[in-house]
């Protein structure tokens, strides 16, 4: 199934029949993405007055508890209600499933602390391509397959500086998607600049934009534009395990 939409005057064919999904799945025990600490992620039969939910074990249906954390397990998007005293959830602020993005690959400078950083001169050669979509996303280099099941606690992965999400807000980004366990520095006092700098919190609070962390993008995908459906599973939260998806895009031939 293919449809055309219009990104700078430019009609672009989408096509749906070749999705890339840019989420990584949880699954029982420790092979997850994880960060903030958390322990391994659970998923066990319930089990109590003679009925098991593992049809393995006897039982007739599996019927499992599921424990994670949303932040700390694997892809998963927020909204400003994880920085707010206000109770802003996820399923509220997250009004659109669909939006035109651009995918940019973005190696994190090294500073003279030894962090690694994203920088506004690393976005500014995109400004005009960012100002044509709702929806940032970043690939960070290196790109290796173990971010599937990396643990980033304590080890103060790369994260962006505060102006480039100055930039992108004035740009009119209203999702922004990376690689990356945060935004932010891992241990940066409780400031989370470059969070409140995105959502433009207290002072002019954008509910309806989402930072989606934790994503994937796979070898062999390119930079530019694609079509982009965030689904999301409905938490009355401030963040909820979701599934990116995109798909490629191509310039109509007139």
């Amino acid at each position: 199934m293919e449809f055309t939409l219009v990104i700078d005057s430019q009609e672009y064919s989408v096509d749906l029949s070749h999705p890339i999904d840019l989420s990584i799945p949880l699954r029982n025990g420790a092979q997850n993405p994880t960060a903030w600490y958390c322990g391994p992620v659970q998923i066990t039969p319930v089990v109590g007055d003679g009925f098991i939910g593992d049809v393995n074990q006897g039982g007739s249906v599996n019927f499992r508890d599921i424990t994670f954390n949303p932040h700390g397990h694997g892809t998963h998007t927020e909204c400003v209600g994880h920085i707010s005293s206000e109770p802003y959830s996820i399923n509220q602020c997250h009004d659109d499933p669909f939006y035109c993005a651009l995918l940019i690959t973005i190696k994190p400078q090294e500073i003279e602390n030894g962090d690694q950083v994203i920088f506004m001169n690393q976005i500014q050669p995109w400004l005009h391509e960012l100002t044509m979509v709702k929806a940032l996303i970043i690939r960070t280099l290196p790109n290796d397959k173990d971010k599937l099941t990396r643990n980033y606690s304590n080890t103060n992965p790369p994260y962006i500086h505060y102006s480039v999400t100055d930039l992108i807000v004035k740009s009119g980004i209203r999702h922004l998607l990376i690689d990356l366990p945060s935004v932010d520095r891992e241990h940066d006092d409780g400031k989370l600049e470059a969070h409140h700098s995105f959502w433009q919190y207290p002072h002019n609070t954008r509910t309806n934009a989402t930072i989606t962390e934790m994503i994937y993008v796979p070898e062999g995908t390119k930079d530019g534009y694609y079509f982009l459906n965030l689904q999301i599973a409905p938490f009355e939260n401030d963040a909820s395990p979701s599934k990116p998806v995109i798909y490629p895009i191509e310039k109509v031939q007139k």
